[in-house]
């Protein structure tokens, strides 16, 4: 299948154990960097929580991921945030958890569980939307064969065209599902002297 997911939006959530306050941050990122990014933020403007503990997820096949403890006890925070995201089905997304410590300490238990249901109230807020794998390709095709590469660009489902440059040698970059990507590469190639190119 062709097919991940993202949060649909933003979402947040609050939770209280114990007089611990839990507010949750459901993020949708592009890259680690800017995972970071919005960390360093976050900790500016909850600079007097005890703790700031996340976990992102990135890939469409979810193979990337990072996570943080940030002070609590290793394993009870960012590995149960993480665990959420997984549980989700989610991926280019960070997860952050804000504690403001209530003064009676949960027990390793105690915070697993209060962190896995704070990033679960997160995610829940942000819901999740469906996205498709895609490749990129250039395609390059004369000026006479041109309408026939065109037509299926325009007709066929699961392709879209990004830019294009038209000349005696016309170039097109174009977009396609992953699943679609043979049968469309297949269509376009009956152009007469059409030479395609997956970026």
């Amino acid at each position: 299948m062709d097919i991940y997911y993202h949060i649909d939006h933003n979402g947040e959530g609050k939770y209280t154990e114990k007089m611990s306050r839990f507010l949750a941050f459901a993020v949708h990122i592009n890259n680690a960097d800017e995972a970071k990014a919005i960390i360093k933020d976050y900790q500016n403007l909850y600079h007097d929580a005890r703790h700031l503990c996340w976990a992102y997820m990135l890939g469409p096949d979810m193979t990337e991921y990072q996570l943080n403890d940030n002070g609590e006890p290793s394993g009870t925070a960012g590995k149960p945030i993480l665990g959420q995201i997984r549980s989700f089905g989610v991926t280019d997304v960070l997860v952050m958890v804000v504690r403001y410590f209530g003064g009676i300490k949960l027990g390793t238990s105690g915070l697993i569980s209060a962190y896995r249901e704070a990033a679960a109230l997160a995610l829940e807020d942000a819901g999740k939307t469906i996205v498709y794998k895609k490749i990129d390709a250039i395609v390059e095709v004369s000026y006479i064969a041109l309408d026939q590469v065109m037509r299926t660009i325009k007709e066929e489902e699961g392709i879209e065209l990004l830019q294009s440059n038209f000349d005696n040698l016309c170039t097109l970059h174009v977009r396609m599902r992953e699943d679609y990507a043979e049968s469309l590469i297949g269509k376009m190639r009956k152009a007469e002297g059409v030479s395609i190119t997956l970026t």
